[in-house]
Formats: C-alpha cells, structure tokens, sequence
C-alpha cells in the first residue's frame, strides 16, 4: 500500500478530538490564524521535535543530524509515530495544545487540522514557486499555507512489459481510448499466450479507491466540487464518464474484484498493469531485481487533459510550539533542494521540491521519469474538513459499481446526495 494510502483515513475517535477543539479552546466561526510569522536571522537553537510517521527512519535521522552540526545550538528530537495511530495522536495533540513543535502530516489531514487551529500559517520566506504546484495546494487551506511539502506521491502505470509484448503491445498508449483497447488485447492473452495471466489491470477497488477515480474526473475535464459555490458537481456529465470508464474496466472482467494484492499479482505475471505509487516500485527493485527487465512505467492515460492526484506528506509546525522559529528552520532545511534528493534517494520517496529532480541520484533512475512528469500536472483533492467522510463514500459507491451492483447513474446520484448530505464541513 502507498503511503498515500496508509494516512487516508479517519476515525471516529479522530472526529471526536475534533469536536473537542471546536468546543474549547476558541469559537466555532474564529477559524485558523492566517497571519505568518518571519524567520529569525542567525542559526537555530535549543530543542526541536519532531512526529516522524511509520517506522524510524536512518535518513532523516541523518539529516538531522547534518542540521545540528550547521546549527550546533539546536538540539532535534525525532519519534516515530505509526500511521495507524497518527491520525488519532495528532488530532489528540491539537485539542490538548500539547503536540510536537513540527510533524509530518498526512497531506489529505492538512484541511481538517488547519481548520481546528492546529497550525502556524508558513512564513513567506518558504516560496511556493520552489514546490510542484499540486504538492503545494495540499498545505493549503482557505487561501493561506500552514506547512510545507516534503513527500510527493502519485501515481503512475506499471506495466509488464513481458506480458504486454505477448498481446502485440510493446508500448501502451498514452490516452484513454486507446489504452483501454491495449488492456482487451493484453486480457485476451488470459491463459493463452500468457498462461498465467488473470487480469490486465489491477485498477483498485473498495478501501482508498478513490485515489485511483478521482484523476479520472479530472482527466475527463471535470471536478468533484466547485470552491466558488460550495457545491458538490458529481451530477455533471465529466464525472459519469469517468465513473463509466473506471466501471468497464471491472465489467470487462479486466480487474480482480476480490481484493487480490495487486502488487503481489504483478510481481506474479497474474496482473499485467497496476497505477500504483512509488513505493511499489521500490519494492520489486529491493525484492525481486531479477523482474527489473520486465517492468517500466509510464504517466497516466490522457482524457480530455492530464491530470493526476497530489498526495504524500507535509511538514507543519504546531500552533502550541514553544520553539517555533527554530522548527521552521528546521523544515526549510529539510525542504532544500539538496536535501530533498538526499531524502528520496535513501527512502525511495518522491521530493516534493523541483528543482531537488535535477540532483544525479534522481536523474539516474530511469523508472522515475514517469513520475516527475506526473508531478506536473497533479492536483490536490478539495481541502474540505469533510474529505475522509466525502473519500469513504465515493470508495463505498464504487465498489457497488465495480461488482456491478449499481449503475454510473445511480453510483453519480448516490455520490451528489450523500456529499451533499456530509457537506463541506468548516
């Protein structure tokens, strides 16, 4: 599972530490501090820490310490915090005004913690220009900044390249019609020239599948929800041509429905094609090197434009941080170009920062390009504090249509009364 996937839920524990904070602390209309602060002049100092997400991590521990030696005043703390327990931590930490000075935040948690005042707004020294634009907008939240990126994640197509030859398909086609054919012709191979082929696609259904729908609406020039009137807009033609697209792949049996382990089926040869982040990528050259001549990626198909989703993980520092000057320091450092493809190359993870793409350690990996190209043209899910609940219920509505228990017209008008029901929150 990508990391994008792993911080995209919420729990009712989560919600509950959100009402909390509504309650006390401020009132419910006086909404996050915009204003940002300006960094001080001059080193760092005293103590720092920070909320890493998963399991430790040696290279971020070791940027830390190459802080410490430019700033030898400064004193950085890093504890690990698992994901399945981050949401809650966090949340918790914000109501009780007790959280770490900075933490990496999942990006689709920015809008629902910004809006319970959890955040400083981002000092004007850190410029957006310096990050991809869609990595960007997951920081936001009503017009104003409250971290920085520091992991990007999309995702792109991999492919089987031994499997695709086989059906007569040596490199897939970049837009929609014609990459839906590629998949019939690599789906007729099933058992045949492929014998232990089950499915073409590994398109995702049921848990987080909505990471994978949603540049689809994009792609076919629509959108979810409109900003300038507050509206939900599933009932617009874009959408139900996604939602088909995305529901002839399953109906073409060309996908599991069972939730089969898509990366495990590709690793296999019983999935041809997987759209799958790069951690997925990074495992099979880790795990299994001797399948590095028979894999490659590509960007997503094309509609009508290209589009892809913006995820991953922001840096933001603590409204209760008692060292604030010192954490945004800290994170600008860890935002650097330089340090960014220092990050990536030693995790695997996507930098969040152009210009850190330039750097030979991220050049150098062939399989990446199809990533940096996405990058460009990825957006940000709507930054409502109702997202997760928005999220739950377009996975709900296409796993009904995906095992053909509804139609794209019922799945569209049960997506518009359901969004509309939860609303936009605050």
């Amino acid at each position: 599972m990508s990391r994008s996937a792993r911080v995209a839920r919420t729990t009712a524990a989560g919600l509950a530490a959100l009402l909390l904070a509504t309650a006390c602390g401020r009132s419910a209309d006086s909404g996050p501090d915009k204003q940002a602060a300006s960094l001080g002049e001059g080193p760092a100092k005293g103590k720092v820490t920070l909320w890493s997400m998963g399991d430790p991590d040696p290279t971020l521990e070791s940027l830390a310490k190459e802080f410490e030696r430019g700033n030898p005043d400064a004193d950085i703390q890093i504890t690990p915090i698992p994901w399945d327990a981050a949401h809650d931590k966090l949340t918790t930490a914000i109501a009780g005004g007790n959280g770490p000075d900075v933490s990496l935040i999942g990006s689709t948690w920015m809008a629902e913690m910004a809006a319970m005042n959890g955040f400083e707004a981002t000092p004007k020294e850190i410029s957006p220009a310096a990050f991809f634009p869609g990595q960007w907008e997951t920081t936001t939240y009503k017009d104003t900044a409250y971290g920085v990126p520091f992991i990007a994640d999309t995702s792109v197509i991999y492919y089987r390249t031994d499997i695709a030859a086989k059906a007569g398909v040596t490199q897939p086609s970049t837009d929609w019609k014609g990459f839906a054919e590629d998949l019939k012709a690599i789906q007729r191979t099933a058992g045949k020239q492929n014998p232990k082929l089950r499915h073409a696609s590994g398109m995702q259904t049921g848990f987080n599948a909505w990471l994978f729908w949603l540049p689809m609406v994009w792609q076919a020039g629509g959108d979810i929800y409109d900003p300038k009137t507050g509206t939900f807009t599933f009932d617009t033609p874009e959408v139900a041509e996604a939602l088909a697209y995305y529901g002839r792949i399953f109906e073409d049996k060309m996908a599991p429905t069972d939730k089969t382990d898509g990366r495990q089926g590709f690793h296999d040869g019983l999935i041809a094609t997987l759209q799958q982040g790069a951690s997925v990528g990074g495992a099979l050259r880790k795990d299994s090197p001797e399948l590095d001549g028979t894999w490659q990626t590509m960007p997503l198909p094309v509609g009508r434009s290209a589009a892809g989703l913006a995820g991953g993980s922001d840096l933001a520092v603590f409204r209760s941080s008692d060292n604030k000057d010192a954490a945004w320091k800290f994170v600008r450092f860890l935002t650097d170009d330089k340090n960014l493809a220092t990050y990536g190359a030693g995790t695997g993870q996507l930098p969040a920062a152009v210009g850190a793409w330039n750097d030979a350690r991220m050049t150098g990996n062939t399989k990446l390009a199809a990533f940096r190209k996405q990058l460009d043209v990825t957006k940000a899910p709507p930054a409502l504090t109702t997202w997760q609940q928005i999220a739950s219920a377009i996975d709900s509505e296409l796993e009904k249509l995906a095992l053909g228990k509804a139609t794209t017209q019922d799945v569209q008008k049960a997506l518009q009364s359901k969004a509309t029901s939860i609303g936009t929150g605050r």
